[in-house]
């Protein structure tokens, strides 16, 4: 079976093809959970990565510093339009733009930045199959030169029901309302991958679909859409239903939340502050095993 709305992800001949099209802005997205020496995590920019290397022509698109909220308590949270929208003008993102994103890890990053565009509601967004890792392993070249696109105006039409909150959450478990769905690895998920985010385990009723189970590991290249619906219906992911996405702080879950689009789910939304959130609160419900 084809993905239902396969536009939305471009393969390296492509982009290899429109590199250099006036209207094409490709965004390196990566970004980086490192340990902050008590047990947790801590966001770094990806900034000086793509500065080492990155697709010629490629800009930086900084989740840390440019679009996550400075004010909230948990990490990557959605910011405010406004800062979101200068963001996006200041890397040439507007109207009659293409943007091309990617990253030099899992993907993770660049479907957070296509979920975020999205719901600020600019569809003209597209995610490179493979990242840079398919795009180096293919021999294309990469550079370190820097270069700006020309800012331009980023028009926000924010769109209500791609961002849930907790008490959506709690709501979907109590009432059955939607499928809350684990996008962080099998060990995490059962309490035994550490405990990373206050509370090992996970949100109490959540099944898991492990955003690094999506794609071929040493190609990074999504798998074939058969076999990825698939996998998402083996846990009880019903396309005619709503489905909440959620990770450790919106990452990973962003990932499952992009396939899913692409495989037809017309009703998702990824929990914005996830596992940083839920886990850090004792009176949420949680399990293990």
């Amino acid at each position: 079976m084809p993905f239902k709305y396969p536009q939305f992800l471009v393969e390296t001949d492509w982009l290899a093809e429109h590199l250099n099209d006036s209207d094409i802005r490709v965004l390196d997205c990566t970004a980086f959970n490192l340990p902050d020496g008590s047990g947790g995590i801590r966001a770094a920019s990806g900034r000086e990565s793509w500065a080492a290397e990155h697709i010629p022509g490629a800009g930086h698109a900084d989740l840390v510093n440019d679009l996550s909220d400075r004010s909230a308590a948990f990490r990557y949270m959605l910011p405010p339009v406004e800062q979101f929208a200068r963001a996006m003008s200041g890397y040439g993102v507007g109207v009659g733009a293409r943007a091309v994103l990617y990253d030099s890890t899992s993907g993770s990053w660049a479907t957070r930045i296509w979920w975020m565009l999205r719901a600020f509601g600019f569809d003209n967004a597209f995610v490179l199959n493979g990242g840079l890792q398919k795009w180096k392993l293919e021999g294309r070249p990469v550079t370190t030169e820097q270069r700006d696109y020309p800012p331009t105006i980023f028009h926000a039409r924010p769109r209500t029901g791609l961002m849930a909150d907790k008490s959506e959450v709690l709501a979907a478990l109590e009432q059955g309302a939607a499928c809350v769905l684990n996008a962080l690895s099998q060990e995490q998920h059962l309490g035994s991958g550490g405990a990373n985010y206050g509370r090992a385990g996970r949100i109490a009723g959540s099944v898991n679909v492990p955003a690094g189970d999506l794609m071929d590991p040493v190609t990074h290249a999504y798998l074939p859409a058969e076999q990825l619906a698939e996998r998402f219906a083996q846990v009880g992911a019903d396309p005619a239903e709503r489905v909440i996405t959620y990770c450790g702080g919106g990452i990973a879950a962003s990932n499952d939340a992009f396939i899913l689009t692409l495989l037809g789910y017309e009703n998702v939304a990824v929990y914005d502050a996830s596992m940083s959130e839920w886990a850090s609160d004792p009176s949420l419900p949680m399990q293990t095993g």
